[in-house]
């Protein structure tokens, strides 16, 4: 992916800072790239170093990568107290950073505890104490913007993966909850849920295939035909949230599923199995 020829006319969110974790891969890379594009400041805050210092030296001075393990609250502190320091604030907070199993989906019958909780504590608890240092610094400032991302698997059955549905259930609502709290204060929270999207962290679906295969598949397997959800789609809704069209958008959860999660096939293709 490389950087775009120019600048967009109409740059959504020049002058304002933000952090994107999970920044230096995948939908967090898009973000970085489109958020920067329309005139942000950026931290790309990640724990794949080699990624995140090229992706920055890549971009300019307006961009800069902070290891962060969104786990380590210490990491969290020190990436917003870094943030500030070189930009002067904090506009958008974007928890970003996610896991999925990576062994093959698991019965409940034979899930195991610590792959659970693994994955609950980055997708989860990572998002928490996000919120929670950007809260920080926005709650006095008395505005800004945090932002996460969800799943569609959040809003229908998906029997594939418990540790992920669960944790992106518990992202929904923390992202509802928070928007409630820190609405008094002029901080608005979204939360972006989209469908598969054929990044390396979605590859274990077909272990055998390439980037072309798997999105060949979720294309086939999603609901909305003749497109494939992409990665720059997601980061498209983040600037939408993060810029001050939705400035009076809050507790959101912005499905990007193309009717994946309202859609039942179950009748359709029992029809078919008829005639």
């Amino acid at each position: 992916m490389s950087c775009p020829a120019s600048a967009p006319s109409n740059r959504r969110l020049e002058g304002k800072v933000a952090i994107i974790t999970g920044g230096a891969n995948g939908i967090g890379e898009s973000t970085v790239r489109l958020f920067w594009t329309h005139g942000a400041k950026v931290v790309i805050g990640d724990i794949h170093d080699d990624r995140g210092q090229a992706l920055a030296q890549e971009l300019d001075s307006n961009a800069m990568y902070i290891h962060c393990d969104v786990t380590n609250e210490d990491d969290v502190r020190n990436m917003v107290d870094q943030t500030v320091e070189k930009f002067g604030k904090l506009d958008i907070m974007y928890n970003n950073a996610g896991i999925a199993e990576t062994a093959a989906p698991k019965s409940i019958l034979t899930i195991d505890k610590a792959s659970f909780e693994r994955v609950l504590n980055v997708n989860l608890v990572g998002g928490l104490l996000g919120t929670k240092q950007a809260a920080r610094v926005m709650v006095p400032a008395r505005k800004g913007c945090i932002l996460f991302t969800g799943s569609a698997t959040a809003s229908i059955a998906c029997t594939i993966n418990h540790s992920y549905v669960a944790s992106k259930c518990g992202v929904a609502g923390l992202a509802r909850n928070v928007s409630a709290e820190l609405g008094q204060y002029g901080v608005r929270v979204n939360c972006i849920s989209p469908y598969a999207v054929a990044t390396d962290m979605m590859k274990g679906l077909l272990p055998n295939g390439d980037g072309k295969q798997l999105e060949a598949f979720l294309s086939e397997a999603g609901n909305l035909k003749g497109g494939v959800l992409r990665v720059d789609d997601v980061a498209q809704a983040a600037l939408f949230l993060a810029s001050d069209e939705a400035s009076y958008v809050s507790g959101l959860n912005l499905v990007v599923d193309g009717g994946f999660s309202v859609a039942n096939p179950s009748v359709a293709m029992a029809l078919s199995r008829l005639n």
